[in-house]
């Protein structure tokens, strides 16, 4: 097997406010390759949120060790460059067309914006918004977006995406959909991308690979791979795998 993209090692994280220490992760460890889906679920509190904003480099820790970049192709990892970023809500800015919003990556970067726009436009394409470029974000539903968002993290080609809870603020119906949306761009880009959620069935129905932390300051309870499957498809969620794969994750997190 190759090298893993990311590899952590009992990572910890401690804040500090005055004379205040909060330790916020305590304990984790994983290894990710390039190209896996990786879910990660845990409490309210637990520490996912502050784990992502280390691999994005806003964060340093503050034990253990953290290594990113080792899959392949020699460069060293730049997180300003090689990360796209997904939060709960879309942060479109509301003066800028749909376009424009995606385009914002590749011109705090300096990237060719000819090249961007090329790129830019396909991705829209890739996520269903096609023909909805010139839009301003108020023209379009939450989940559209939400892909938006998507595209966004995507236009500068970066080797990691992150996303923070992308879909708790949709309806549980557009929610469904864009869980079908996210794996068929997953698949189609093969982007490692890393999903913190609070939904334990969605955590099994995305992820490769399902990361479950404890109740804060985080720990690994458990990192393991989910065989389901593929192409995925909603009636899954009924199947005996599906199930115990889910039931895998409550017992590990103590939910009766």
């Amino acid at each position: 097997m190759s090298e893993p993209l990311i590899r952590m090692r009992q990572l910890r994280k401690v804040y500090r406010k005055k004379n205040e220490e909060f330790l916020a992760v305590s304990d984790v460890s994983m290894d990710i390759h390039a190209g896996d889906m990786v879910s990660l679920v845990g409490p309210s509190g637990c520490g996912k949120s502050t784990l992502l904003k280390i691999l994005a480099g806003l964060h340093g820790h503050d034990g253990g060790t953290l290594e990113i970049g080792g899959a392949g192709d020699g460069q060293a990892f730049q997180p300003g460059r090689d990360v796209g970023m997904v939060f709960q809500q879309p942060l479109l800015l509301k003066w800028r067309t749909i376009l424009e919003n995606v385009l914002l990556p590749a011109e705090i970067l300096g990237l060719d914006l000819k090249a961007a726009r090329t790129r830019a436009l396909a991705l829209l394409d890739m996520v269903g918004l096609a023909g909805f470029s010139d839009k301003l974000p108020y023209e379009l539903s939450g989940g559209m977006q939400q892909r938006a968002a998507i595209a966004r993290a995507l236009v500068h080609d970066p080797k990691l995406v992150l996303m923070d809870e992308p879909f708790g603020a949709l309806d549980a119906l557009t929610r469904e959909k864009m869980n079908l949306e996210m794996l068929r761009i997953w698949e189609e880009t093969g982007k490692t991308f890393i999903v913190v959620t609070h939904s334990i069935q969605e955590a099994v129905f995305l992820g490769t690979h399902c990361a479950v932390l404890t109740a804060g300051p985080a720990r690994m309870a458990d990192f393991f791979p989910i065989e389901l499957p593929a192409p995925r498809k909603l009636h899954l969620k009924t199947s005996p795998a599906f199930g115990q794969h889910v039931s895998r994750v409550y017992d590990l997190l103590g939910v009766e």
